[in-house]
């Protein structure tokens, strides 16, 4: 096992990392920037390093930087969390380069799934269910109108570089795609550092299912069952839950086994090991493969609260050459969880609310956890994410965590800014909701102030 972990991360992910080897008896050292000197996740490592100002480019996506870190401390593995340089193949490839282990995919298994137009072609040839959509990247506006007229509108425009909802815009008519088309490449040149988009033909209130996946790096692999994210904003997901409620008590168990078994194929065929997760719509009674994640996602810990698998102890164990030990047969289901994102922002105009924290009382009771970034007295800056924390709450069925999650949202307080909160209160009071009917256009028609 390593002797020393640098956490190539801020936030509540670094401090959940930070706990989790710790735990294993391992070192830890935090980076940070000049913006997150004073949050938890730099005293709370044995050691931090300043990487440099506020800006991400100039801190937390620093390879120079972050290598320095490590080597200067004398770490020897390097767990990036998600976002920043989770996905980035070059800093994994630098890692390992310089002797230190990338805690993640091998460096050839993310660059296969980097390109998102590729990755659709690589597991459609293995047999799993794509979005109809272009197999290569579109070298113009007319190329994706004819493409369009043949795949049918109405048409989502993607970036091929990167995902999170960034470069993605959906059109209905030839005259909307030349404008969505231009937005698209402008967004994925500035977010990904290409301009290449593909299209897929889009389904206006799909489900978003999710499976974690789990791989050695001596063949054994497993899935984690699955989630729903379909509750989302701008492409963007804001409660997440496991079982998804399509799933549940043992509903629709033939597709479910379909989910499943493409979303091992999906893996297998990037040459994937450690935890990363593979995501599908679901539209009209059936599954699509829309990408994988080479990485930890952020809404991990709904399956941690229902299977017991401890997913970055177990990525810790799989990047130092250990066996997983965990048999499909093994992985079961044990109640229901739910997540909700709780960020510094206007409710309701879904603005960034950054600024103190004068009071911050996160709930406690049964089934509730929390994974925060701060504490009373930090500041929330408008430099990152504008996420303060995951509150995961369980139950033994899913009306049980829902009533668990009101209970614990209502004892939330927090002053000094704005957050969410009322609209997860809305959407866990709305009896759509609650009747577990949900598509990603959800919050366009329900949950209102």
């Amino acid at each position: 096992m390593f002797k020393k972990l640098l956490i190539a991360n801020r936030g509540e992910i670094a401090r959940r990392i930070n706990a989790v080897a710790k735990g294993m008896g391992i070192r830890t050292v935090a980076v940070y920037s000049d913006a997150d000197a004073e949050l938890p996740f730099v005293r709370e490592a044995d050691e931090a390093v300043r990487l440099g100002p506020a800006p991400a480019r100039d801190s937390y996506l620093n390879i120079p930087a972050l290598l320095e870190a490590a080597k200067s401390t004398g770490a020897d593995a390097v767990h990036p969390g998600y976002g920043f340089v989770s996905e980035s193949a070059e800093f994994a490839s630098a890692c390992q380069a310089a002797g230190i282990t990338f805690v993640g995919p091998p460096p050839e298994a993310m660059l296969r799934m980097k390109d998102k137009s590729q990755a659709r072609k690589l597991v459609a040839a293995a047999g799993v269910p794509v979005v109809p959509g272009t197999e290569d990247v579109l070298p113009d506006v007319e190329a994706a109108q004819r493409a369009a007229e043949r795949i049918g509108y109405p048409v989502l425009c993607k970036a091929a570089g990167g995902g999170g909802g960034i470069g993605m815009a959906a059109a209905n008519s030839p005259a909307e795609l030349e404008k969505v088309f231009r937005q698209c490449t402008d967004r994925a040149k500035a977010a990904f550092g290409r301009e290449g988009v593909y299209i897929e033909r889009y389904f206006p209130a799909p489900r978003h299912i999710e499976v974690q996946i789990l791989g050695d790096h001596h063949g054994h692999l497993i899935h984690g069952l699955e989630r729903e994210c379909s509750i989302q904003r701008r492409h963007q997901k804001v409660v997440e839950e496991a079982p998804s409620p399509l799933f549940a008590e043992g509903r629709n168990a033939a597709l479910a086994d379909k989910l499943f078994t493409a979303a091992l194929t999906a893996a297998r065929a990037f040459g994937y090991a450690n935890a990363g997760t593979v995501e599908f719509l679901y539209s009209d009674g059936d599954i699509y493969f829309i990408e994988m994640n080479a990485r930890l996602q952020v809404e991990h810990p709904v399956t941690e609260l229902t299977t017991g698998l401890d997913l970055i102890g177990w990525q810790l164990r799989i990047a130092a050459g250990e066996r997983l030990t965990v048999k499909q047969e093994d992985v079961k289901r044990r109640g229901a969880a739910l997540e909700f994102r709780i960020y510094a922002e206007d409710p309701v105009k879904f603005l960034p609310s950054p600024g103190p924290l004068k009071v911050y009382q996160p709930p406690t009771g049964e089934g509730v956890r929390l994974d925060s970034g701060y504490v009373e007295g930090n500041t929330v800056t408008p430099n990152y994410d504008p996420m303060i924390a995951k509150l995961i709450v369980s139950g033994a069925t899913r009306a049980e965590a829902i009533e668990r999650s009101i209970q614990a949202l209502e004892g939330y307080r927090i002053e000094g800014i704005k957050t969410n909160i009322p609209l997860h209160l809305r959407i866990l009071r709305d009896p759509v909701f609650r009747a577990g009917d949900l598509n990603t256009r959800f919050l366009e028609q329900h949950a209102k102030p």
